[in-house]
């Protein structure tokens, strides 16, 4: 499941329902008390991380009752209410109104420490007498309402409840008055109400929610620094298991012996003493005797380096942390939280963890959640992932997004256009920002008339922008308006940038072309594409690189599988029975790794026999150009 809106009532600043959309990167903006912390604290409590505290309660609210709401997007499949009878939350009319999974939890703040009243789902349910309880009625129940209703029970297994509840549903059909209404789902114990046992199904779905504030301490020795060592620590010792314990049995055993043979040596001469002496072999936990610390080549700890690095490390040790519960925990997806990453950051750096924040976003099992008021960074971040909190009159608070939010944010934190700026990159997508950036510098490393898109990027001389959207930085500079010089890459197997690319090319120092091959992934060399994923293939300019090789590696797996379980095998689904998103998931995993890793393997050698016409040096030369003009 994905998070893809969180709304919060009565929740420290936020008096009036404030609801905030979530995408796969999404960075909260405003002022210093806006509101941003208490965003990340309320969803810190609602993932059971924290509790609520008495000063989490709005002092403006009218009651004490405080609400915190997540949307998620989707929802599993199946879940099994019964045990070994899956059903489905569409069959269990349990999805708002836009098909999505919205849970809420109540809290009662009035009570001196607050605690969670409920847990409700916002959905979609029958509401007509008789008809909208069944989620609370054990199989009795249900048989009982079956009969009462007068409902022919032919052909349904009475002894699955699902069954039950939808055979009475369908025959009431024009009668169920669908509203949206909360359906409690964790009701106490003592009541007997089925309905208990979906939150517990629920959680198992849920991300799993890392927050990483901005006011934490940042040393190697940190209890939260450690844990992630002690883990692989504990994992190391977990594989040597048999020996270790034997190691102990003999050294307890020959110590045992020795202090004994001391006993009755000591009884020669004293007697009374020796027998009051009752040898005891105490040994220790093995993972006691590890500590891992982290130097450098200077063997400097890290809680001697300077706060940035500090900090930097730490943000990675929560990284390691986080995906440990996750695994753990068995969590479908992670949540990473981080505020002010900004902190301590040289600019440079500043732009390496946007970079990072992006390309860890387009992992489908994360979602990035990011807070800021530093210009720097929200100057680099996408249009469509602003969210900022303005605060009106009367401690009211509003969350801007979508169009025209650059201009609010831009404004806010005081985002001018970049003098520094000498061109822009426009490409399709990430991906191609990835492989233009490291070709370039295998290139340049070859001929340095060439420029390194990196370095440039770096160094404010040139921004890349996605044809499909852009970040802040890119719309407060206005392209056209500036005049600046544009050099746009299309791929060669999209139409319909025909209007687009003749406007481009009439405008003064701008131009505008299609890749002669498909895409980017077309110029990498099938030697390094072996050497990075251990497979032979071939493809022509034309053929779709990323698709042709998740198909083969997956084919790849799948004979593996099929070699170890026999027969048994044959029941995993080969590449064309996967549905339409897993296929789409897969060739989007192998397109990043095609743009990010393999494009590293190729060389000046490489490139040149898979681009014999020189058609990258030819772009790289006229990004020069138009910068240098």
């Amino acid at each position: 499941m994905k998070l893809i809106e969180i709304r919060l009532r009565n929740f420290r600043c936020y008096k009036d329902e404030i609801c905030v959309p979530v995408d796969e990167l999404t960075a909260i903006i405003g002022k210093n008390d806006s509101g941003k912390s208490s965003i990340f604290d309320a969803l810190d409590i609602f993932f059971e991380n924290q509790e609520l505290e008495a000063g989490d309660v709005c002092v403006y609210g009218e009651d004490k009752d405080v609400w915190i709401t997540c949307v998620f997007g989707y929802p599993p499949e199946t879940l099994v209410l019964d045990v070994d009878h899956p059903t489905t939350l569409q069959q269990e009319h349990l999805l708002n109104k836009q098909g999505h999974l919205e849970i809420v939890k109540w809290y009662n703040g009035a009570l001196k420490t607050p605690k969670l009243s409920g847990v409700y789902l916002k959905a979609l349910h029958p509401s007509a007498d008789g008809l909208g309880d069944l989620l609370s009625l054990k199989n009795r129940g249900l048989k009982d309402r079956l009969e009462s209703l007068g409902i022919d029970d032919a052909g349904v297994n009475k002894s699955i409840n699902p069954d039950i509840r939808q055979r009475i549903w369908e025959a009431r059909k024009d009668l169920l008055q669908i509203t949206e209404r909360l359906i409690a789902i964790d009701v106490a114990l003592e009541t007997g109400d089925e309905a208990k046992r979906i939150w517990p199904e629920l959680k198992k779905y849920l991300p799993c929610f890392a927050l990483f504030k901005s006011d934490r301490k940042s040393t190697d020795q940190d209890d939260e620094a450690q844990d992630p060592m002690k883990a692989a620590v504990k994992e190391a010792l977990k594989k040597q298991e048999e020996q270790l314990s034997e190691i102990t049995r003999l050294v307890k055993e020959q110590v045992t012996a020795i202090a004994n043979a001391t006993v009755e040596k000591l009884r020669e001469m004293d007697p009374e003493l020796a027998n009051a002496l009752n040898p005891t072999v105490v040994t220790k936990k093995w993972d006691s005797l590890f500590s891992v610390s982290l130097t450098d080549e200077n063997q400097i700890p890290i809680n001697k380096r300077g706060s940035g690095v500090r900090r930097l490390v730490l943000l990675n040790f929560f990284r390691a942390a986080a995906e440990q519960r996750k695994k753990e925990a068995n969590a479908p997806t992670v949540i990473y939280a981080v505020e002010e990453p900004e902190t301590c950051q040289h600019p440079d750096n500043q732009k390496m963890l946007i970079s990072a924040f992006r390309e860890l976003a387009e992992d489908p099992d994360c979602q990035v959640l990011l807070s800021t008021h530093t210009p720097m960074l929200a100057g680099y971040l996408p249009i469509d992932s602003l969210r900022y909190l303005e605060v009106g009159d009367g401690r009211t608070r509003r969350v801007r997004y979508g169009e025209g939010t650059y201009n609010i944010v831009a404004k806010a934190l005081g985002v001018l256009p970049d003098n520094r700026v000498k061109v822009f990159v426009g490409v399709e997508g990430s991906n191609d920002i990835n492989f233009l950036k490291e070709v370039s510098a295998i290139l340049h490393g070859e001929d340095d008339s060439l420029p390194n898109l990196g370095q440039m990027e770096q160094s404010d001389e040139l921004v890349f922008f996605p044809l499909g959207g852009s970040n802040l930085k890119l719309w407060v500079n206005r392209l056209e308006s500036l005049g600046r010089p544009e050099f746009h890459i299309y791929d060669g197997d999209v139409g319909g940038y025909e209007e687009q690319m003749r406007r481009i090319n009439s405008r003064e120092r701008c131009r505008a072309l299609k890749t002669c091959k498909r895409e980017m992934e077309n110029y990498l060399h099938p030697d390094a594409i072996k050497e990075v994923m251990g497979i032979e293939v071939e493809f022509g300019d034309d053929d779709d690189v990323p698709k042709i090789i998740a198909q083969k590696l997956y084919e790849k797996a799948l004979d593996g599988r099929r070699a170890r379980e026999g027969q048994n095998g044959q029941a995993v689904r080969k590449w064309e029975d996967l549905g339409q998103n897993a296929r789409k998931q897969t060739i989007r995993d192998i397109k990043a790794k095609l743009n990010s890793t393999v494009v590293r393997r190729m060389t000046p050698a490489l490139l040149a026999e898979r681009d014999p016409e020189g058609e990258i040096k030819n772009w790289l030369k006229t990004i020069a150009d138009l910068a240098g003009s």
